[in-house]
């Protein structure tokens, strides 16, 4: 069956099939078709009655790496061949786009070609009995996140500054109540031309965003000048910009230093005494300290993680040399000790590999290793204004890490359970409890209990935590 043409239903059922149409992104044919289907494959639950006073809520974008939606009108102009480069640009950056070609436009372009691209239906026609049955054009116009018009001839931004609607695009953007991006594509005449130029200045002043027109060589044989149409990736990004403005950077200007993984002491040169740390939770609190806009260096013991972009990484082995790299570092703003430092080493590790022998096994014997975090919190000079250590704990946790933030004397501890059972110890997820000496009230630790969440989850929420408390209480410059 190539359509469904459905008539005589009254408006209830016609708001149901609305609704649920745009809770799951479909068309009302569309979702006709997937009613149908489930009826025919056996659905066991039948179908609820709507109910009016309780609409079936639209689906909610949950973080910034969530899908976008894009309604994509394609001109007719000569660089609508671009338009094909640009959905992939857009999916690529997860952005969903649903196509709409004007009369024009498919002299240039087929709308086989751009759903194939874009994996969705192509809408051509104001007057479609199979959309416009549920006023599919403003759907197109609302049911999305940013409508982009690309390639933007001067008659569709014509048609726009006027307030036409005489097709299926210009109905989509006089409807509209989102953003419109527009990738103008005309010759240099046109382009210059006293009426465009009115267009344009009008379009600005209504809200409307433009990303070009680029200079260059034209279509037309000896023609140069403005009037190029952007290129896709530039489109792309220009969408990306609208839809997901730059996260807030509240670090910018301040130093961040971050100690991750393990380390390795050595007993001869072939074995040595180490843990079970992955690096992940430290190396994803210095990517997302780098996201905030800190200067990161990243002092990591070894781990098979590829280095964060941005940051600078200095690879040790040895709880000794890591201490030297992180003094090497200050003075920084902010200190933070995720790294899983061995507390032991042996005093006198072998030149050679040990052997086994009659006699049994070597004596070895354990020194302890420098304590980093404290070594750094309790410094004269260059003592970071912020320092927070790490409570790995397999018992008593909340009363093991109050005792930590004492007796190291930094400022704030992130103690977290790494039984066995938890998986913590290289896992993806972490539950950890924030504690920090609350001000003003001698002895009194706060517990700030977090809920499971994955290693990135994490690491943001740390650092959106301390920079909610530079906004406080600003840190004095390291000096």
């Amino acid at each position: 069956m190539a359509s469904l043409t459905i008539r005589k239903l009254d408006e209830g059922v016609k708001t149901y099939l609305r609704l649920r149409s745009a809770m799951n992104r479909r068309s009302v044919e569309e979702e006709v078709r997937v009613i149908l289907r489930e009826l025919i494959e056996g659905r066991e639950e039948p179908l609820t009655p709507f109910e009016p006073s309780a609409p079936t809520p639209s689906p909610q974008r949950t973080s910034a790496l969530a899908e976008a939606s894009v309604t994509l009108i394609i001109g007719g102009g000569i660089a609508a061949y671009k338009s094909l480069d640009l959905i992939r640009r857009l999916k690529e950056r997860r952005i969903e786009v649903r196509c709409v070609l004007t009369k024009a436009a498919q002299q240039f372009v087929t709308p086989l070609a751009v759903s194939a691209l874009s994996h969705e239906r192509v809408y051509t026609d104001l007057f479609d009995p199979q959309s416009e049955f549920d006023a599919g054009h403003i759907r197109l116009a609302r049911d999305c996140d940013l409508i982009i018009v690309a390639p933007a001839t001067a008659d569709l931004m014509a048609k726009m500054a006027n307030g036409h609607a005489d097709d299926l695009a210009s109905a989509i953007l006089l409807a509209a109540n989102r953003k419109i991006l527009l990738a103008p594509a005309m010759n240099p005449l046109m382009w210059g031309n006293a009426a465009t130029r009115r267009n344009v200045a009008q379009l600005t002043r209504d809200g409307v965003t433009f990303i070009g027109p680029n200079s260059g060589e034209m279509a037309e044989a000896g023609e140069a000048g403005t009037g190029r149409m952007s290129e896709a990736i530039e489109i792309a990004a220009a969408a990306e910009r609208l839809l997901r403005p730059p996260v807030p950077r509240p670090l910018v200007g301040k130093r961040v230093l971050i100690t991750a993984g393990p380390t390795h002491e050595p007993i001869d040169p072939v074995r040595y005494i180490a843990n079970r740390s992955s690096g992940k939770q430290g190396f994803a609190i210095a990517a997302a300290a780098q996201a905030a806009g800190a200067e990161v260096i990243l002092v990591s013991g070894p781990v098979d993680l590829d280095d964060p972009a941005g940051v600078t990484v200095r690879h040790v082995e040895s709880a000794r040399h890591m201490l030297e790299q992180v003094e090497a570092a200050l003075p920084v703003d902010i200190a933070i000790f995720a790294a899983a430092v061995a507390d032991w080493r042996v005093a006198n590790a072998g030149e050679q590999k040990l052997k086994k022998t009659s006699a049994g096994m070597p004596p070895l014997q354990l020194v302890e290793n420098p304590d980093i975090l404290t070594t750094i919190s309790k410094m004269k000079d260059k003592r970071p204004p912020l320092v927070i250590g790490f409570a790995a704990e397999t018992e008593h946790l909340i009363d093991n890490a109050k005792a930590k933030l004492k007796r190291k004397g930094c400022d704030w501890i992130v103690a977290n359970d790494v039984s066995p059972a938890t998986g913590v110890m290289g896992g993806d997820r972490n539950t950890v409890h924030l504690l920090s000496k609350n001000s003003g009230k001698d002895g009194d630790i706060a517990v700030d209990s977090w809920p499971v969440m994955t290693k990135e989850q994490v690491a943001t929420e740390l650092i959106a935590h301390v920079a909610r408390s530079l906004a406080d209480k600003p840190l004095e410059p390291a000096t």
